[in-house]
């Protein structure tokens, strides 16, 4: 089976300057990650590749088996969903929680040039059910909390029966209940390839099946994650001794001492 993602020798440069890079990673499709790393290690950048949001300015990156610079890129974007503030903050505020779900099927910020049938309606509830937002589906977007609309999002991903979901350190911002609602989300959306940016162990879904630790733009460590998500290899990617700790499935960080 092709890897959902193959990234050699990646790099991204920004007025002449490197900002990610050289990168290596590759990602089994079907396998759950998640890019650590303090703020600045470059795993927003990293999924913007991911994404097919931005091109690599050296190196390969293949995606989905299709490379970018030779693909294009307006066909591969709409088989991957994202979940992220910037996504949030780019669909309309007025539209409705339902019509938010709905742009989901195609990867659009609007309904207004689709046409969606009652078996649509009827699976756009169906997902806003099973995280438990469906009764918001009648409801604006801008009217939801930061944690309802991040549901929301997820919901809207699953309705585009996407081959590979995004997750852009969805719980900043978020309080303890909102945070454990929306990993109670992610983790039951099962199925699709996944990978989740983060700086917090205590976002990581238990189903989370790799890892890999950034810093300075660069992968230190990449593996399964019970191998990577250790006390040494998180100390030295935050620059400080840290005690891992894991309970149910879920993990936890604290700094020694």
């Amino acid at each position: 089976m092709t890897d959902a993602v193959a990234m050699a020798g990646a790099e991204v440069r920004i007025g002449g300057r490197r900002i990610l890079g050289p990168f290596d990673l590759v990602i089994g499709a079907g396998e759950r990650w998640v890019l650590l790393g303090p703020n600045g290690s470059g795993k927003t950048t990293a999924l913007s590749l991911i994404g097919a949001r931005r091109q690599p300015s050296a190196g390969t990156v293949d995606v989905l088996g299709q490379r970018l610079g030779r693909t294009d890129v307006r066909a591969l974007r709409p088989r991957i969903g994202h979940v992220s503030h910037r996504v949030a903050d780019a669909l309309r505020g007025e539209a409705t929680v339902l019509d938010t779900v709905l742009t989901g099927r195609d990867a659009t910020l609007v309904t207004w040039w689709q046409r969606f049938d009652a078996d649509d309606e009827v699976r756009a509830h169906a997902l806003l059910a099973s995280i438990g937002c469906d009764e918001l589906a009648g409801r604006a977007l801008a009217t939801c909390s930061l944690g309802e609309r991040q549901r929301v999002l997820i919901a809207r991903a699953l309705f585009g029966e996407h081959e590979l979901l995004l997750f852009d350190e969805p719980a900043a911002g978020l309080d303890l209940p909102a945070r454990e609602r929306l990993l109670a989300a992610m983790t039951d959306a099962a199925g699709p390839t996944s990978v989740l940016a983060t700086h917090h162990l205590e976002e990581i879904p238990a189903t989370t099946t790799h890892a890999a630790l950034l810093r300075d733009g660069r992968v230190l460590a990449a593996g399964a994650i019970e191998d990577v998500v250790v006390e040494e290899g998180l100390s030295a990617c935050f620059a400080m001794p840290i005690v891992v700790g894991r309970a149910g499935g879920r993990w936890t960080a604290r700094a020694e001492g």
